[in-house]
């Protein structure tokens, strides 16, 4: 089958390849002419692991290609995707769908046969039927369908995602629009993994309805975090002895600094203006994003303590700015509300990350770039562990607070234990939801 992915975002190339990768022909479009050439020449624009390979393999295999050319890579296509950008609108959090709409009238345009249209963008419910208007609008005579099949791919192991989903979502109105998907996503079928066909809204708030919740369990351990420090209980223990709950299970139920990315800070926002413009305000969805922020703020009142109350004059060494590992996406990363308060009250900041400083040099100014950790921890008066990177997990913190001016530790993943600090020779160590020690002021601390 042939067909045409429309946008090379993240979620338009991941799901290209990986169509191709099961057999289909594919051709990826773009406005953007050097992200075009660059994808022909074989360069990934994103970091995703394993991307590159299979996108070689198939392109290789004559599969997949790559077009600015709109008209000639619908023509002839049984399935065309929309998977364009909805960022949030600036001033009142609603999903901008100037981009889906837009293809939608292109697509309307160049098509000449029948062609089921499919919104893989997340969009607001309703978004498929006001698709559906823009293009019967445009093309009274077109024969075609619309259908919704949201992406649920994790950045960092989206091939795996889209290869073993826990699930492919399809909402459709018509059972040729359903045959249709049915053969696009035959590979997972054969495989048996769930397919779950519904009507559009449905599937439109699937999406919408998965995100919210995931950001009310990280948010949710989060908040018990903070507890457990005035507590004295331990936040790894308790979120063991909850995740053993098959109800409730045990994945996002890592204390951290605050979720960020471009999907759950975006989608609940998103979420929370359509329970308003339905007059049923998504009451735990607002709250999720508000604790969200205050985890955020929390993070840099932790780090203040660590310093003796000033950032003024002290180094700080941060491993990590995207919001996950395995990524290069900095998109509402903690790291974007946490260094600029350090610059901003008087810290020389380092920053080390495997893959973010291509996003992070225009994102955080101010910052020095360092590519080994101990470089950046050197002669640092405190180090921060913002993103749990593998290449952070098993450092020699001996090493380490051998070599800075104050050996303190702010662990933000709780990658490493109070016994490990003590070991090592940390004079401070701080993490989340857990024990900590401080050091005594030296004489001249502010």
């Amino acid at each position: 089958m042939k067909i045409a992915m429309i946008g090379t975002g993240y979620v338009g190339l991941v799901s290209g390849v990986c169509f191709s990768d099961f057999g289909h022909d594919v051709v990826c479009v773009d406005k953007n002419p050097e992200k075009i050439a660059m994808l022909e020449r074989g360069e990934v624009p994103i970091f995703e692991p394993g991307l590159d390979t299979l996108m070689a393999k198939n392109v290789e295999a004559g599969r997949l290609t790559f077009t600015t050319d709109l008209a000639a890579a619908i023509d002839g296509a049984e399935a065309v995707f929309i998977a364009v950008g909805t960022p949030t609108r600036r001033g009142d959090g609603h999903a901008d769908l100037t981009y889906v709409m837009a293809a939608a009238e292109e697509i309307a345009h160049a098509a000449k046969d029948y062609v089921v249209i499919v919104t893989k963008s997340t969009v607001p419910v309703g978004t498929n039927r006001q698709v559906k208007q823009v293009i019967k609008k445009a093309r009274p005579d077109l024969d075609f369908d619309v259908a919704s099949n949201p992406e649920f791919l994790r950045e960092g192991a989206a091939i795996d995602d889209f290869m073993k989903p826990d699930r492919v979502v399809v909402g459709v109105q018509t059972e040729r629009a359903a045959e249709v998907m049915a053969d696009i996503y035959r590979p997972l079928y054969l495989r048996e993994f769930p397919i779950l066909t519904t009507d559009l809204e449905s599937a439109e708030m699937v999406k919408y309805a998965a995100n919210a919740f995931l950001a009310v369990k990280i948010t949710f351990i989060n908040e018990i975090a903070a507890l457990c420090e005035r507590t004295g209980a331990d936040v790894k223990q308790v979120s063991k002895g909850m995740g053993l709950d098959g109800r409730i299970g045990n994945k996002f139920l890592h204390a951290g600094p605050g979720y960020g990315g471009s999907c759950f800070p975006k989608d609940t926002k998103a979420l929370a203006r359509i329970g308003q413009d339905h007059g049923l305000p998504m009451q735990i969805t607002e709250t999720v994003i508000k604790v969200n922020e205050e985890v955020k703020r929390r993070m840099i009142d932790k780090l203040l303590d660590l310093c003796n109350g000033s950032f003024n004059g002290k180094t700080i060494a941060v491993l990590g700015v995207t919001f996950k590992p395995n990524t290069d996406d900095m998109r509402d990363a903690p790291s974007l509300t946490i260094i600029p308060a350090l610059v901003g009250a008087g810290a020389k900041v380092r920053v080390a990350d495997p893959q973010g400083q291509r996003e992070g040099e225009a994102l955080l100014p101010g910052v020095v770039w360092q590519e080994d950790p101990y470089k950046c921890a050197h002669n640092a008066d405190l180090l921060v562990i913002l993103t749990e990177w593998n290449e952070f997990r098993a450092l020699d913190l001996k090493r380490i607070a051998r070599k800075m001016n104050t050996p303190c530790l702010a662990d933000l993943r709780n990658i490493y234990s109070i016994q490990d600090a003590k070991r090592a020779g940390f004079e401070a160590y701080e993490s989340i939801g857990r024990a900590g020690f401080a050091r005594k002021p030296a004489e001249g601390d502010s």
